[in-house]
């Protein structure tokens, strides 16, 4: 779904559907405000329009008409066919993004091939029998498996390296 409401809005459409009891998960990422002459950290949304809903149509199209900035993502070339993502590949976006303090978010664009070359699986920990590719950024020496959501959006999340086993 899509949240056009400005970025610093006190109410963004994911608080709005959350006290409405939906099911509703926006990559979050934490970033320095100032306010009032002192630096905080504050979690915000790394896309602010993005939001994933799990529900049904008929029980989100009422609450969808009473919020004029609340719109669904439709799919290119078709009739008001809103963009769904599989329920198994959502659930482990949200476990590898749960999983780690410090997820990195990846719009399509931006992931290189030459990012990731080697597949791998984890064994044990708390991403067991994930498989990915590790993502290989210049100068890091931190291991991080790359986990996608084909068209939507990609995220690199830290891995001790005793779970890696290459394929």
């Amino acid at each position: 779904m899509r949240d056009l409401t400005r970025a610093n809005t006190s109410q963004p459409a994911y608080k709005r559907l959350e006290e409405k009891r939906f099911n509703v998960f926006t990559p979050m990422k934490w970033q320095l405000k100032t306010q009032k002459g002192k630096k905080i950290r504050e979690e915000v949304p790394f896309l602010h329009d993005l939001l994933f809903v799990c529900d049904t149509r008929t029980n989100l199209d009422p609450f969808v008409e009473k919020i004029p900035t609340l719109q669904y993502r439709w799919l290119c070339n078709t009739y008001r066919e809103p963009m769904t993502v599989p329920e198994a590949d959502m659930e482990r976006f949200i476990q590898a993004v749960k999983s780690s303090e410090s997820p990195r978010y990846y719009l399509p664009e931006e992931i290189k091939p030459e990012m990731y070359k080697r597949k791998i699986r984890i064994v044990g920990g708390p991403l067991d029998n994930y498989e990915g590719h590790l993502l290989t950024t210049r100068g890091s020496k931190v291991k991080r498996l790359l986990v996608e959501l084909p068209n939507f959006l990609s995220v690199s999340v830290e891995v001790n390296p005793e779970y890696i086993q290459l394929l």
